[in-house]
């Protein structure tokens, strides 16, 4: 293997797979219900009534998981190009070649996009796993695609452990 090899390899995007990003759905909706659950509780703590039961309660939760749902995807994907489902996956957002997070209203856009995806029996989701480009319907609309967070080659510490850190953001341990 060549230097040249190792470059490249380092410099090229890996599209991330259909059920990595599933995973980082799942993640995701794990984290939304856990939000979710945590409303209603709440909402029974101050009204002394189940969710289940006031027939006003139900449609507020709703909304209010569809507006948490859009604001934590739209701002996440914006300020950092990734979910915390994505995050734990390794997985991110881009834009453009230089493989920036998408803007704020590339963000919201690829959030609408979701349901545009679910409105086709959710094979615009199942794109990810048919196309070559693993992109799904919504990245298509959006113009964005997935990619895997890009590792440094792994390095032995101080004690014969191989720690491995991400390209895109300091390790924390730097020379004085």
């Amino acid at each position: 293997m060549s230097q040249g090899d190792i470059i490249r390899g380092m410099a090229e995007t890996h599209a991330a797979g259909f059920w990595l990003r599933a995973l980082a759905a799942a993640l995701d909706f794990a984290i939304l219900a856990l939000v979710q659950a945590s409303y209603g509780a709440l909402s029974h703590l101050v009204w002394s009534t189940q969710v289940e039961d006031a027939w006003t309660l139900a449609p507020m939760l709703w909304t209010f998981t569809l507006v948490f749902a859009a604001v934590y995807g739209t701002v996440l994907h914006a300020l950092f190009g990734q979910t915390v489902g994505k995050a734990i996956v390794g997985i991110r957002v881009v834009v453009g070649e230089d493989g920036a997070p998408p803007s704020f209203g590339v963000s919201l856009l690829r959030y609408v996009s979701y349901f545009v995806s679910c409105a086709t029996l959710g094979f615009g989701y199942v794109m990810a796993a048919l196309r070559h480009d693993k992109r799904a319907l919504h990245d298509l609309i959006a113009g964005t695609w997935v990619e895997r967070v890009r590792r440094a080659p792994a390095v032995d510490g101080p004690a014969g452990n191989s720690v491995e850190a991400p390209v895109d953001q300091p390790s924390g341990s730097g020379s004085a």
